[in-house]
């Protein structure tokens, strides 16, 4: 499916048409057959409707120009997304483990096994076919809110295999206790999965630096240079959603005219943007033969490709 020329939003509200569709089929099976495991994979579909919301409305203040109180732009807020994405399936992982541990304790048998089973196995392969299309959309988009949720509904997917599975395995060897056992480890799965979006969310938060593959485009670009006689240091990236901030100096002999410089920094920014989508730059000029050129030793630890 081509998504280039489709509205980062549209795709939040795919998401969540998505999410509420499934909830209904997942919960649908669980009420056939009474399973503890379905009931645990549609819990975690109510996640997923809660981070499809908060996704939309992230994007939509995302994609907002830059403004007198937010200068550098909104990107940020995806980053709220997905950690309220990560919170809720902290909140998911405990009922999901509650209730597993009440059917350990109090065996009930299961239902009409293959009716919800098909159930849930449309709800596990409309879930596959869109968590493919989110997570190309957050790549071409660069869009860590798309990408999350992409990836959230990944692990519903597998999640949802592994329920099938223990219930399936409840019906051919009449084991009750396979299908709270079965609960239990799509617990552990989404607590890992939680870990992974709010560990991403704080990281953006604390503006931690581009991706290493990113920083070494951004190196090997400007290492080109070098053979004019141009040097840099003081190199710094950041990520804000879907923007990529990239600062550095750059030092040119002392006799150049500033329009010579100015027409290299054009240059270099140019030969980045093309590399890297989405990247704001921000160069300053300084000769070489100038001692004070050379100061900024707490910025020359960034100079170091990764």
């Amino acid at each position: 499916m081509r998504v280039a020329n489709i509205p980062v939003v549209a795709f939040a509200w795919l998401s969540l048409a998505t999410a509420i569709l499934v909830i209904g089929l997942k919960s649908v099976a669980y009420w056939i057959t009474g399973s503890v495991g379905l009931l645990s994979d549609a819990l975690e579909s109510v996640a997923n409707v809660v981070g499809a919301s908060a996704a939309l409305i992230a994007l939509t203040i995302a994609a907002r120009p830059a403004d007198d109180d937010h200068q550098y732009g909104h990107g940020k807020a995806e980053y709220f997304s997905s950690g309220l994405e990560g919170g809720m399936i902290f909140v998911a992982a405990l009922v999901i483990a509650g209730a597993a541990v009440e059917r350990l304790l109090h065996p009930q048998p299961l239902e009409r096994i293959g009716i919800g089973l098909a159930v849930s196995a449309i709800a596990t392969v409309l879930n596959l076919a869109v968590a493919r299309v989110l997570l190309a959309a957050g790549r071409r988009h660069h869009s860590i809110a798309l990408e999350a949720d992409a990836r959230h509904l990944m692990t519903d997917v597998w999640t949802s295999v592994g329920v099938l599975v223990g219930v399936g395995a409840v019906m051919m060897t009449g084991l009750q206790w396979l299908d709270p056992a079965i609960a239990l480890v799509v617990a552990a799965n989404i607590v890992r999965t939680g870990v992974s979006l709010v560990r991403r969310s704080v990281s953006g938060l604390m503006d931690s630096a581009m991706d290493a593959d990113e920083q070494r485009v951004v190196h090997s670009i400007l290492e080109r240079y070098r053979a004019e006689g141009v040097q840099y240091h003081a190199l710094r990236t950041r990520r804000a959603g879907a923007r990529r901030f990239i600062d550095f100096h750059v030092l040119v002999p002392g006799a150049w005219t500033v329009q010579r410089g100015h027409d290299l920094l054009e240059r270099i920014e140019a030969d980045i943007r093309a590399q890297l989508a989405n990247a704001v730059i921000l160069t300053h000029l300084e000769p070489v033969e100038d001692p004070a050129s050379w100061r900024d030793a707490a910025l020359d630890e960034e100079t170091r490709a990764p």
